[in-house]
């Protein structure tokens, strides 16, 4: 494979397809810069009937739509591809009638960078009109194992892992927190000063992996508890951190309620840490958590974050990744080494929890048994793992 042509994402593509036939309006949900315009361009060039793009940062095209929304849109056929919809809450309200209008001739793409204005008019107007797709950027599905460390390394933002040179990849990086920080959550009306979120940012790629602590962060950063967790929200919701919740159920445990937070792009995480080449990556202190949050991520894509928890006992027992899919518990255990082997924390929590089974996910390239319902397993193959899967 050239690595320098533009990846195809079929899988991506297909799903798509499929809910334009099922609802009148997808969206598509996922950090800026990872391909969703690409592939919403991509859908409607393989679409027979018209199709129409309204791109809400530009300027005009924004105070048109908000002018008169329902007039504008409800007559259209085809594709309509909306893209930056967050920027215009209002739009859900005039969806609403257009969608439920048995002569409608359009069916709408919605683009979102910005999760939490997206759900939240949704959850008012669009409910039961509307299916969601999460979009990451690549995963190692798509770029092959072969190309695990580099995608690691680099991470999944198609033009930061398409980047010619390493030098390249520092670059774009660079460019694209600065734009985050000062275009992007600036655009989203937030007030926070970009120097002050960027410390905040740099500030949880040292923590990454570990138990929120609001009052810790607070402390170092001299604010109150509940700015850092609005700063936190705001890196949530915009898909640049992983806020993975805590399970907890009556096992006469004492057990952790807070959650923990990831950065979800490892290229990201290592631009942050200052890790600009690949060779400096192991002798890094946060080399195993880069692996678990790398690993975490990719599973995750594969096979859904819905349902998706972490699990630690106040003495110490714990599992890194808990999946719930049709009644059934599946755990999975990420460890940076070339021969994981089990532990006594694993076989307690696989008491605790009753799982189905517990995979170690390693970057080796070998699959085999730990244990009685323990497999160490490849991160290349643990996204063909067989779960029982909420279709």
């Amino acid at each position: 494979m050239n690595i320098q042509q533009q990846l195809d994402r079929p899988e991506l593509r297909r799903v798509i397809q499929q809910g334009l036939t099922e609802a009148p309006v997808v969206a598509l949900l996922g950090a800026r810069q990872v391909g969703k315009t690409t592939m919403a361009r991509q859908v409607a060039a393989g679409c027979a009937e018209p199709t129409v793009l309204f791109d809400l940062e530009r300027t005009e095209v924004r105070e048109a739509l908000s002018r008169a929304p329902e007039r504008t849109l409800r007559n259209r056929k085809g594709l309509v591809v909306v893209d930056e919809v967050q920027r215009l809450p209002q739009l859900f309200e005039a969806l609403r009638p257009i969608c439920d209008d048995p002569d409608r001739e359009a069916v709408f793409l919605l683009l979102g960078s910005a999760s939490w204005d997206l759900v939240r008019g949704i959850s008012e107007t669009l409910a039961g009109r509307i299916q969601f797709v999460d979009v990451a950027g690549f995963s190692l599905d798509e770029v092959g194992p072969a190309h695990q460390d580099r995608l690691w390394m680099r991470g999944g933002f198609p033009r930061a892992w398409l980047a010619p040179s390493q030098g390249a990849w520092t670059r774009w990086m660079r460019s694209f927190t600065r734009t985050f920080l000062e275009r992007d959550i600036p655009g989203l009306g937030s007030k926070v000063a970009p120097e002050t979120l960027g410390r905040f940012w740099r500030m949880l790629a040292h923590w990454h992996g570990q138990i929120w602590n609001a009052s810790e962060l607070a402390r170092s950063m001299d604010v109150s508890p509940t700015a850092v967790n609005h700063y936190r929200d705001l890196l949530a919701g915009s898909f640049m951190i992983r806020v993975l919740p805590p399970w907890f159920e009556d096992l006469g445990k004492r057990l952790v309620k807070s959650p923990r937070v990831f950065l979800r792009d490892s290229g990201v995480l290592h631009f942050l840490l200052g890790i600009e080449d690949p060779e400096q990556l192991p002798l890094h202190p946060r080399y195993g958590a880069s692996w678990e949050g790398f690993a975490l991520e990719q599973t995750l894509i594969a096979h859904g974050a819905h349902e998706a928890y972490f699990y630690r006992t106040q003495r110490g027992a714990e599992l890194d990744l808990l999946l719930l899919r049709s009644g059934k518990r599946f755990g999975f255990e990420f460890k940076c080494s070339e021969a994981p082997k089990t532990t006594k924390s694993m076989h307690i929590v696989a008491g605790d929890l009753g799982l189905e089974h517990l995979w170690v996910v390693y970057p080796g390239e070998l699959e085999y048994p730990l244990a009685e319902g323990v497999t160490a397993v490849p991160l290349g193959k643990a996204g063909g793992l067989s779960l029982a899967r909420l279709d």
